[in-house]
C-alpha cells in the first residue's frame, strides 16, 4: 500500500561508530529520509535536468506517477501543489491532450522570490553577501552601460530625482535606492544576472534600512549616497562600461564601510 503524504521512504542507516577518517572524507550530518511527495518532487527534478522534461510536456497522470514511485496519490497533489507555488508546472483543467500537469518555463518573479527569501533566510555572513553582491553589480553595471535603452535611463533618472528630495525619509529612500540598483540590473539585458542581482539587493533592503535608522548624520550620507548614483547613472549613459562597473563597486563598499563601520570591506 503507499504511505500518506507524510510517510517516508525506506533507508538503511549504519550503526557503525564513524572513524577519524571517515569523519574528514564525510563532514556533513548524515541527510533525512525524504518525505513521500519529496521523492515525486525528485523525480520530477532529475528528469528535468536530466532533459527528460522540458516546458510543455506533461507530467504522468496522478493515478499511475503514484503507482510508478510508490506513493500515495496524496503525495502526488502535495508535491504538485509545491511545484505550482514554484512556478514549475501548471494544471490546465479539461479533457484531451491539453489537460492535466504541464511543465512550464518559471516566471522570473517565480524566481527572484525564491532566490530572495533562500539568502535572506540562509544566515549567510553579510560580507560574504556583500562580496557576492558587487561581482554582480559590476556585471550589471557593465551591461547595462552596453545595452540600457532610453526608458532604462528614464526609469533610472525618475528615481534618482525622488531621492534628490531634501525631505525623503530613510524607509523611502532605502526603497528607491533599492529600486534603482534594480534598474541597473534590469538594463543589463542579461535575464539570469538581473534575477540574481535583484535577488540578493532585495534581501539586503532591511538589513541596510536598519542601519539606515541608525545614523546619526544622515544629510552626510545620503549626500554621498546621491553623488555615488549620480555618477553611476552618468557612466551607463555614456556608455562607459569600465567606469560603471568600477563606481558600482566603489558605491557598494563605500556605502557598506559608511552604514556598518564595524565591518570592515
Amino acid at each position: 500500500m503507499p504511505d500518506d503524504s507524510t510517510s517516508t521512504t525506506s533507508t538503511t542507516a549504519s550503526t557503525t561508530a564513524p572513524t577519524t577518517a571517515s569523519r574528514e572524507l564525510s563532514p556533513e550530518p548524515p541527510t533525512r529520509p525524504l518525505q513521500a511527495f519529496e521523492v515525486v518532487l525528485s523525480w520530477v527534478d532529475d528528469r528535468v535536468l536530466g532533459g527528460e522534461l522540458t516546458v510543455g510536456d506533461h507530467l504522468p497522470p496522478e493515478r499511475e506517477l503514484a503507482r510508478l514511485l510508490e506513493v500515495s496519490r496524496a503525495a502526488v497533489r502535495e508535491a504538485v501543489r509545491t511545484l505550482q507555488a514554484q512556478g514549475v508546472v501548471r494544471s490546465v483543467v479539461g479533457a484531451g491532450a491539453a489537460a492535466g500537469t504541464v511543465i512550464t518555463a518559471v516566471p522570473t518573479r517565480a524566481l527572484t522570490r525564491l532566490l530572495r527569501l533562500h539568502v535572506a533566510l540562509a544566515n549567510f555572513p553579510l560580507p560574504d553577501v556583500i562580496e557576492v553582491r558587487i561581482a554582480l553589480e559590476r556585471l550589471s553595471a557593465r551591461l547595462a552601460a552596453r545595452h540600457a535603452t532610453k526608458d532604462d535611463l528614464a526609469t533610472m533618472r525618475g528615481l534618482l530625482d525622488t531621492m534628490a528630495d531634501p525631505d525623503i525619509d530613510r524607509l523611502r529612500f532605502n526603497d528607491c535606492d533599492t529600486d534603482f540598483h534594480v534598474a541597473v540590473a534590469a538594463a543589463a539585458g542579461n535575464r539570469l544576472a538581473t534575477d540574481l542581482t535583484v535577488a540578493i539587493r532585495e534581501s539586503m533592503r532591511l538589513p541596510i534600512l536598519d542601519r539606515f535608522r541608525h545614523v546619526h548624520d544622515w544629510d552626510d550620507v545620503v549626500d554621498g549616497l546621491r553623488k555615488d548614483h549620480e555618477a553611476i547613472h552618468a557612466a551607463i549613459a555614456a556608455g562607459k562600461a569600465d567606469d560603471a562597473e568600477q563606481l558600482v563597486e566603489a558605491h557598494i563598499r563605500s556605502a557598506w564601510q559608511t552604514i556598518n563601520p564595524a565591518t570592515s570591506s
